[in-house]
């Protein structure tokens, strides 16, 4: 009760407060191309719930008939807008209104594609038995999702591979470890982040320490060094390219 309590009153208080930004923004999306400016994605839910998120639309229209899932920081598809939506999380700031609702939580694993949940293995399905969130603690390690994938042939691939296995950790340990104190210092450190990716990491692998999380996966959240594959959690190998595409 305390966890919705405070998604309402933090979801409504943020919807206002970004109200001067999220309008304008709105107003310069639909200037560009004269189509809604917004983008409402289907994503999977709690307990396998499928429900519709609000995005602010950072893409040329029908960029998702493209049928890539994962999208790297010069990917053409995105507009000038949405290069400046993307660098301030605006898309992630309209999500509030899903918290609002109720379809998502401030902080939880962030809400997959119904494509990329069928991959999940049986361990990553505990990942669907928590309210989905707008951040959490992958969404500060690979706020540079982006950038990591910018220069892959295959964005979808590589994110299965390189991104999947410690997003889906760090979604698994959130669960097993949420509390009040934790949503807390996670969604002050999503806002350090903007300002300062390092520092927010910095506190961050102090934060995971005190929850006990494993060290391989604090090494990972410091980012100090090059993502290599890594199987998903419950599999034996990294995704290859057969599991994706058959």
């Amino acid at each position: 009760m305390l966890k919705r309590a405070l998604d309402v009153v933090l979801s409504a208080l943020g919807l206002m407060a970004a109200s001067p930004v999220l309008l304008p923004t709105l107003l310069l999306v639909w200037l560009q191309d004269y189509h809604s400016p917004f983008y409402i994605a289907n994503r999977v839910g709690l307990r396998g719930r499928p429900f519709r998120m609000v995005k602010l639309r950072s893409m040329v229209v029908n960029a998702d008939r493209s049928g890539v899932d994962s999208t790297s920081s010069n990917d053409k598809r995105i507009t000038a807008v949405g290069h400046f939506i993307r660098r301030f999380k605006l898309d992630e700031l309209s999500q509030l209104w899903n918290v609002l609702t109720g379809d998502m939580s401030l902080v939880g694993p962030r809400p997959n594609v119904q494509s990329e949940v069928s991959r999940y293995t049986a361990e990553e399905a505990g990942l669907l038995e928590a309210r989905p969130g707008v951040t959490d603690i992958s969404s500060i390690v690979f706020s540079d999702e982006g950038h990591i994938l910018s220069d892959s042939a295959d964005p979808d691939l590589d994110y299965n591979r390189l991104i999947r296995p410690w997003k889906s950790r760090m979604g698994l340990l959130y669960i097993e470890k949420q509390s009040f104190a934790v949503d807390i210092a996670l969604i002050g450190l999503t806002a350090l982040a903007i300002v300062s990716k390092q520092r927010a990491l910095a506190l961050l692998t102090r934060l995971l320490r005190a929850i006990d999380a494993p060290d391989e996966l604090v090494e990972v959240a410091a980012r100090r060094r090059d993502l290599l594959p890594h199987p998903p959690p419950g599999a034996e190998h990294p995704v290859v390219a057969a599991d994706l595409y058959g």
